[in-house]
């Protein structure tokens, strides 16, 4: 049994009853966790062509499809399910608009439910940027952000990944074990892990750790 909040809980009960208002009051509840994972992942040759709030219009019509489904037997998490459900959507629209492109540059990364569109070393790297970097440093930004995204890119995929879903998705430990199939004290070890690699990888690139 997912272990949703007790709010979850109530609008997950009307929802299995038909209650169209309870599902999308659910969906609404997660929107924003929901737009910063589309943002993240989101393929940057589709930026100025693809919007996460259309997404997500999409991944709310697939909800509403499957919800029967999921609330009848309920194997995860709700809010996993729905992260997943519009991970599929959104991988659905990159192979929509890119194609072989997509397969090529191994834009896909496979997880215990099935895959999605990773975040990029150059996604990740603007996130950091983003976060660390002043406006009186724009200048020496696009050098910084390159020399990050190759470091980025010497990490191992696992990593990214589980930094991925706590740095920046903002998962729990027992969420993003959920998601890597992993148990609980394996992730919290692999997060670890891979705090430290960032750290390390940080300190080697010219110019950021001066930008903080």
């Amino acid at each position: 049994m997912a272990n949703d909040s007790c709010v979850d809980e109530d609008l997950l009960r009307r929802a299995a009853g038909g209650d169209q208002d309870a599902l999308a009051k659910l969906f609404g509840g997660y929107r924003e966790r929901l737009k910063r994972m589309v943002r993240l992942r989101l393929d940057r040759r589709l930026q100025g062509r693809v919007d996460a709030s259309d997404v997500l219009q999409e991944a709310y019509l697939d909800l509403a499809k499957r919800a029967p489904e999921f609330l009848a037997q309920r194997k995860m998490p709700f809010f996993l399910w729905l992260r997943l459900l519009t991970g599929q959507r959104l991988l659905a629209i990159h192979r929509q608009h890119l194609g072989a492109r997509m397969r090529d540059a191994g834009m896909e990364v496979a997880l215990q439910h099935g895959a999605m569109p990773h975040a990029s070393s150059a996604s990740l790297a603007a996130q950091l940027l983003g976060r660390l970097t002043s406006p009186s440093q724009a200048a020496m930004r696009a050098e910084i952000q390159l020399r990050l995204q190759d470091a980025l890119n010497s990490m191992d995929a696992i990593d990214r990944e589980i930094l991925t879903l706590r740095h920046f998705e903002e998962l729990s430990n027992n969420e993003a074990a959920e998601v890597l199939g992993l148990q609980k004290a394996a992730a919290s070890n692999r997060y670890v892990r891979a705090l430290r690699r960032l750290r390390a990888i940080l300190d080697g690139v010219p110019g950021f750790m001066d930008s903080q």
